[in-house]
Formats: structure tokens, sequence, C-alpha cells
């Protein structure tokens, strides 16, 4: 076990749940390079997956936490899977799971958990009314489906179990056509570098608790809100207008109306997230592909 968890430098081992997945191998290569022990679990076999099981099963919960310092929790049923998983299997994955992995935790000693949970639970609060919505923390979340119930109730687990806790709600960061992916990470999507930094910061700041979303560096401020809604693409012009000329030039929408925009702040404040992955980087790494 280690003898401190701090910014200073991290020793000790993590378990990373999902490490065989998008989000679960960028954390888990990120911890590796700070410095941590990674033991990984999922299901399928992958690069930082040690242990291979089912979370559901408490032999491999035991076999993953054994002499482990920190869970980083990021394995669950996702967004994709409503409708074509029937709702009893979302709660046993993403609830029971949990509670199980929580409770088998606290009895080995793991001294921190970090919780990967989703904006998406926000749900029917991210639908604007005569403004852009600004999403922060202090958004009330309204579960739209399965997917958002089920990661709010592992949030609440994560949140009252008896080892500090924090919760990163990430934004949207999976891969799309790069208009695409272009036109969200000017509001509402992170790369998952950033997640993964994120991921190591929450870790090694052992102070820190609570919940905060992680966002890409969006360019935009509260104050923007009525003016996102109502002519979003003037906005843009005037605060990152080489972005805006970037994509008039490779015939990429520009956005008229911005539904929401995800704040980070809050993270920035608690354990100095920086997120660098913005739109520019991405317009830096097409043309670098286009060279």
């Amino acid at each position: 076990m280690c003898t401190e968890l701090g910014s200073g430098g991290p020793v000790g081992v993590v378990v990373v749940t999902g490490s065989s997945g998008r989000v679960g191998s960028a954390l888990a290569a990120a911890l590796a390079v700070a410095g941590w022990t990674v033991r990984g679990v999922d299901r399928v076999p992958g690069r930082w997956t040690s242990v291979v099981g089912d979370l559901r099963d408490r032999p491999v919960r035991l076999a993953a936490l054994s002499s482990a310092d920190v869970l980083v929790h990021a394995a669950a049923l996702h967004a994709p899977h409503v409708g074509h998983l029937a709702d009893e299997e979302f709660r046993a994955v993403n609830v029971d799971a949990t509670a199980g992995l929580l409770d088998d935790a606290v009895r080995l000693g793991v001294r921190r958990v970090v919780y990967i949970s989703s904006t998406s639970v926000y749900g029917h609060a991210l639908v604007p009314t005569d403004r852009t919505v600004w999403v922060d923390e202090q958004l009330t979340p309204l579960p739209r489906d399965i997917y958002d119930e089920t990661k709010l109730a592992a949030e609440d687990l994560v949140a009252t179990c008896a080892v500090a806790s924090v919760t990163l709600r990430i934004a949207r960061c999976f891969p799309e056509p790069f208009p695409v992916l272009a036109g969200h990470l000017l509001h509402r999507a992170v790369d998952v570098a950033d997640v993964a930094a994120a991921g190591v910061l929450a870790v090694s700041h052992a102070a820190v608790t609570g919940t905060f979303n992680i966002s890409g560096p969006h360019p935009f401020h509260r104050d923007d809100c009525l003016a996102l809604h109502r002519d979003a693409h003037a906005v843009l012009a005037g605060r990152v207008p080489d972005v805006v000329a970037a994509f008039h030039d490779r015939g990429w929408p520009v956005p008229d109306r911005l539904d929401r925009v995800y704040d980070s702040t809050a993270a920035v404040n608690a354990f100095g997230y920086r997120p660098v992955r913005g739109v520019r980087q991405l317009l830096r790494d097409v043309a670098g592909q286009s060279a």
C-alpha cells in the first residue's frame, strides 16, 4: 500500500475498471505514466487489463481490489446500449455491480475512489428554452433514460460510501466524423486525453472530493448564453475568428445556435484541470493529416 496520496508524487496500486475500453484504457495509460502501478479489470482482454471478468462476480472484484490504494471505476453500460439491453441489465451492471465494488473496496482498505460518470445525467435539463443552457454542477440533473438514471444512482452510491471520492462527469468523447466532432468541441465535447489527465489529477489530489464536470477548452462565458441561443455564429466570429475561418475553408458547418455549454471551472479550481485538446488542436491534427 502507498504511504501517501497527493499531488507531490503518487506511489501505489490503482485499479481501473473498464480498462479495455476507450476511456478506461486512456486512464490506465496516463496513470502508469504518472507512476502508478495499474491493475486493470474488464470483461474482455486489453493492453491494460490484468483481471478479466465480470464485476458482478465477487471473486473478480476481490482479485482486482486486493492490496489496492485507489479505485477508478469507469466500467459501465453506456448510452448506445439503451434500447438494445433490458433496463434490468443496466441496473445490474451500472448500479448493483458498483455497490458491490464499493463495499469490497471499503472492506479491503481502498483509500480513494474516482468514479467516471457522464454529463448525460443532466438529461432533460440540457434542453434550452430562451437561451443556451450553461451546464455547471449547480444544474439539477433530470434523467431522461435508463442510462442517465443508473449513472446518477451510481453517483449517489459513490458519494455516500465510506471512502473519500470524486465523481467526474465527462462530456462527449467518442470518435465522430471530423466536422461533427469539431462542432461538438466548441461547446460540449472533450478529448479523451484531457479526460485521462483529469483522472490522474483526481486520483492524486487526495483532499479533493465532490462532483465535477470534465469538458474541453470552450471559448464562452455564462453571459454569452442569450446570444449563443440567438446567433452563435456571430459570437464565434467575434470570439474565435480563426476557428470560424478554418471551418469555412474546410466547408464545415458553423452552428447558428448552441443548445448547451459545459463548464469545467470547478475542476480547474479544485485540482488544476487544464484541458488542452480543443477544437484548435483538432484543426491542427486534421491539417497535419492533410499535409
